[in-house]
């Protein structure tokens, strides 16, 4: 390559130029951070709904334990008082297992294999069963207390769905 080539080109030193411009650094950093503005609400809300779908399983899967250990009351396979509603007492029987009054080997009858957690509730060191709010049988809907059982569980999550509702109220 001649000198004259090579001032042609633009650089009158002769070196050929490599690398990026400061000014193409600062339109690539502020491309990707626009890209990255408009991508995090879209994760939250992701996370969000996956958290949602996950207390939708558990509410699910404890609501069926439950209405599953009233069927078995009914048809007479766990002994239940004369006063009582049928219901389990605590969260931890479903899981814990109780005894089979009509299997001859008093083998016990699962419910869950466990307690699931609200994904709603913040402090991972309290007890599954503890994470959600109870409702015994003697309580109203619109106003739920513990009791002698545990007829239906919510949320204890103060927090609005995606669609609007409240967590307690799913």
């Amino acid at each position: 390559m001649t000198d004259r080539t090579r001032h042609s080109r633009g650089d009158p030193s002769g070196r050929s130029a490599s690398g990026f411009t400061l000014i193409e650094l600062v339109v690539t950093v502020a491309i990707v951070a626009v890209l990255a503005s408009g991508i995090m609400p879209m994760i939250e809300v992701t996370v969000q709904r996956n958290k949602e779908q996950e207390l939708r399983s558990a509410l699910i899967s404890i609501r069926n334990a439950i209405d599953a250990y009233k069927k078995a009351t009914v048809e007479g396979r766990i002994d239940k008082a004369a006063d009582a509603s049928g219901y389990p007492k605590t969260l931890e029987s479903l899981a814990g297992g109780v005894e089979d009054k009509l299997n001859p080997a008093k083998a016990k009858i699962y419910f869950l294999r466990r307690i699931p957690r609200d994904p709603m509730f913040s402090d991972p060191g309290v007890p599954a069963a503890e994470t959600w709010g109870k409702r015994s049988y003697t309580s109203s809907a619109e106003n739920p207390q513990e009791g002698a059982d545990v007829f239906d569980v919510y949320s204890l999550s103060k927090g609005k769905g995606l669609n609007g509702i409240p967590y307690q109220e799913w």
